[in-house]
């Protein structure tokens, strides 16, 4: 049996001691991550050197108060900086989202807290909770034992965290998470689908580590810190950062289409498709489309900012609209890339065409359990008058 020790001078926080180095251009990354994307979905994973990458880029700083050397961006910034990621490439997105996971790690007691941060704002967290595995309580903490999936971005993590279901008696709605250092942890490559290949989101195993109850949290509950980002709404952030990423993915695939637009003539004799009434219709509904759900998912994000900054609390209506348009901006998402595809023939599913990778992308967004029908049940609850599900809000 290990036990895992706060104080080991190989903990986690160490890792980054060394301030990052001047940030490059963000443009030239995006391009390499685009030039790049085959060799993601071959391995599986993002690249060690991108990851890196997003470190100089500030990725995992971005929401990290100031106090300990964050850039304490607001929810729009870094939405915005994931969309920008993922019109390069959805994996680089998905993983990029993940610099979100101090929003989670802030429900940590803050004197660990304050140790993951004490070396370095650059902490690279990623974890897999369902299903929870029972953790009886013994000397020193919770021995932790089990298997968790869809770990999106362990390959690249620093820290890892996994739901855990104390024996203890524990009661609680939301589920808790234990967090090792990547050391303690085995990774199995079982990411095997049609989409988002490059995530890396394999299964995560643990084998006996006993880990202090200072180093568990419950996902979603109340943060430890007091700056405005973590009075925000964490689960729906936590799904805004994934959903934002359709956004990016869309608007990636319209640039491609307009890109082959005005190129050679097809082989059946049929004009450009710049010259096509149909494409031209096609462009410009997508463009509407997606120019929409994109108001309506940073207008919501704006109102619970905006009161958060006020300091008011922010009400139930405006965290259903966080949850309501971020799923609408997954769907929307989703249908404007394959209708983009629909206009590009045969050229849109061969492997070399983006197109064909970011509609994949696209449809295993709308798969995620934050994404469901669900949310529409809530929301529409709510706007007739009744109480959402527990856990929605």
């Amino acid at each position: 049996m290990q036990t895992l020790s706060p104080q080991r001078s190989d903990s986690p926080a160490a890792v980054r001691a060394v301030p990052p180095p001047e940030k490059p251009s963000l443009d030239l990354l995006l391009s390499d991550i685009r030039r790049r994307r085959a060799e993601f979905k071959k391995q599986r994973f993002v690249s060690p050197d991108i990851v890196d990458r997003f470190v100089e880029q500030g990725v995992y700083r971005a929401l990290v108060p100031r106090r300990f050397g964050g850039l304490e961006e607001s929810p729009r910034q870094f939405c915005e900086r994931v969309e920008t990621i993922a019109q390069a490439d959805g994996s680089a997105g998905w993983v990029a989202s993940f610099g979100m996971a101090v929003t989670y790690l802030a429900a940590l007691p803050s004197e660990t807290f304050a140790e993951i941060y004490a070396h370095s704002p650059d902490v690279i967290f990623a974890g897999g909770i369902f299903p929870p595995q029972r953790a009886p309580r013994v000397e020193g903490g919770f021995e932790v034992s089990g298997r968790w999936s869809f770990a999106s971005g362990c390959m690249g993590a620093q820290l890892i965290g996994v739901g855990i279901a104390p024996t203890d008696g524990e009661k609680s709605s939301l589920p808790r998470m234990a967090v090792l250092p990547r050391h303690q942890v085995q990774i199995e490559p079982a990411w095997d689908v049609v989409g988002l290949v490059g995530t890396g989101s394999h299964d995560v195993l643990v084998d006996r580590v006993v880990v202090p109850e200072a180093w568990t949290f419950v996902r979603g509950s109340a943060s430890r810190l007091d700056e405005p980002l973590f009075r925000y709404p964490t689960l729906s952030f936590a799904a805004q950062v994934l959903s934002v990423v359709s956004l990016g993915i869309a608007r990636a695939a319209i640039d491609e289409l307009r890109h082959m637009a005005g190129g050679r003539v097809s082989v059946t004799g049929a004009p450009r498709l710049a010259d096509r009434p149909q494409v031209q219709i096609e462009v410009a509904r997508a463009d509407a489309q997606l120019r929409a759900a994109r108001a309506f998912f940073y207008d919501a994000i704006d109102q619970v900012w905006d009161a958060l900054l006020r300091g008011d609390t922010p009400q139930p209506e405006q965290i259903s609209l966080l949850r309501l348009s971020a799923t609408h901006a997954t769907r929307v998402g989703a249908e404007v890339t394959r209708a983009v595809q629909m206009q590009t023939g045969m050229t849109g599913v061969y492997e070399s065409c983006p197109i064909s990778q970011q509609v994949c992308d696209s449809l295993v967004l709308t798969q995620h359990a934050f994404m469901g029908d669900i949310t529409y049940q809530n929301a529409g609850a709510m706007l007739l008058g009744l109480p959402p599900l527990p856990g929605y809000l």
